[in-house]
């Protein structure tokens, strides 16, 4: 191996080409490979690297509720209301380029939480950006930005992601306050195109109840169910099995991780 072409990999910060130059000088098969061959093994290997990292920093910005969720993982037992045709439709990840949107609903415990993240964390093994919210967090932060004077600036920050992941929509009811603070997230990505995703306890068709403004509550359905996509998930809660699984897989080796909201 030559080791000035071994630091001047270190010294560019060429790390995965510099091992998998190193794994070739130490193969002796390898020397049957022409140099095109070697060559674009090692190139692959720091490209396939710096795409591994991209997508782990995605994944840690999107600060998933289920950050191991998978849509490869999900169940689709028919008493979950859940065809598998329907997820796979959304799969690539088209409709966020789209600008579409994602409603999921359905009863405390049934995975609506764990198929929002399955599908932000696909999103982000294709380079997609993603960030997630509890309506309520949310909230919260834009009435201190409205105190301290860094709301345009959050509301800005909400407008960049390509897919910006609301949970819990519902579980508290909106004030006009609160309404009008809600609506201006909406709008504004609804105006660039971004995607929304939402999940619910409440059916669509309710959530104009939750909003004290029945003005506002048009304005927002108008702005996110129109273009979205529905998943109104059914069938008996998942946490109990989730409860027995974790406690199994704490005395033996690691698993897949179970569904759960």
């Amino acid at each position: 191996m030559n080791y000035q072409t071994n630091e001047q990999l270190s010294e560019l910060r060429l790390n995965a080409m510099k091992i998998e130059y190193q794994r070739q000088s130490e193969l002796p098969a390898v020397s049957e490979l022409t140099f095109d061959e070697r060559f674009s093994m090692i190139v692959t290997a720091q490209i396939n690297a710096r795409r591994d990292a991209k997508m782990k920093r995605l994944i840690r910005a999107a600060d998933l509720r289920e950050p191991g969720a998978s849509l490869s993982s999900i169940d689709y037992d028919p008493v979950r209301n859940l065809p598998r045709k329907d997820v796979m439709a959304l799969s690539d990840c088209e409709w966020i380029r789209r600008g579409n949107n994602l409603i999921i609903t359905g009863a405390t415990g049934v995975g609506k939480t764990y198929l929002m993240s399955a599908f932000g964390r696909e999103a982000c093994t294709r380079g997609l950006t993603v960030r997630t919210f509890r309506v309520s967090r949310l909230l919260t932060d834009l009435k201190i930005g409205f105190g301290d004077g860094s709301y345009n600036q959050i509301i800005s920050s909400l407008i960049k992601p390509d897919l910006l992941i609301l949970d819990d929509f519902g579980l508290k009811r909106f004030d006009v306050t609160m309404g009008q603070d809600f609506k201006e997230v909406i709008e504004e990505r609804s105006r660039a195109h971004r995607s929304t995703g939402i999940t619910a306890q409440l059916p669509v068709r309710e959530w104009p109840s939750a909003f004290d403004d029945l003005t506002i509550a048009d304005g927002v359905m108008d702005r996110i169910v129109p273009n979205a996509y529905r998943f109104n998930l059914k069938g008996p809660s998942r946490r109990p099995s989730l409860e027995v699984e974790q406690m199994s897989q704490s005395e033996a080796e690691p698993s897949t991780e179970a569904e759960s909201e």
